[in-house]
């Protein structure tokens, strides 16, 4: 876990904020399950964009290959299935109960992660451009 301020992005003031990859489906489609089970919590906010990429290069991670999304919680970052298990624990109903998988070691966990990242475009498709906000959704988007 890497910790960010204020003073070195923008979005470090912010409380929770997902940081995805705007023209994969299913970063996409995880992006609407998680507004919709969030309480508004969550801000959102593309890699693709240049706050994105300045943050990518922040933390010293590759500002061309998105297989990952990440979570700043409070200043700190949490990446791959770390930052999905934290994301999952603030949703309503019954899903937080599957933070319980934060127990299994994080190298195994990730494993899944990397094994879905690296063919998420093959299994739910990728957009042509990055996504666009609805009016209903702009607020929660930085």
């Amino acid at each position: 876990m890497t910790k960010i301020v204020p003073t070195t992005h923008d979005w470090a003031r912010l409380d929770r904020v997902i940081v995805f990859d705007g023209v994969c489906n299913w970063c996409n489609a995880w992006v609407d399950f998680t507004m919709a089970r969030d309480g508004g919590r969550f801000h959102f906010a593309t890699l693709q964009s240049d706050k994105g990429q300045e943050l990518l290069r922040l933390l010293g991670l590759p500002a061309d290959e998105f297989e990952t999304f990440l979570l700043l919680q409070q200043g700190r970052v949490f990446t791959k299935s770390t930052a999905a298990l934290r994301v999952v624990r603030q949703f309503s109903g019954g899903w937080p109960l599957l933070s319980i998988f934060i127990l299994v070691p994080r190298p195994l966990r990730d494993i899944l992660y990397d094994y879905v990242a690296r063919h998420r475009y093959r299994l739910m498709g990728k957009a042509h451009t990055c996504r666009v906000p609805s009016a209903r959704e702009r607020d929660r988007f930085v």
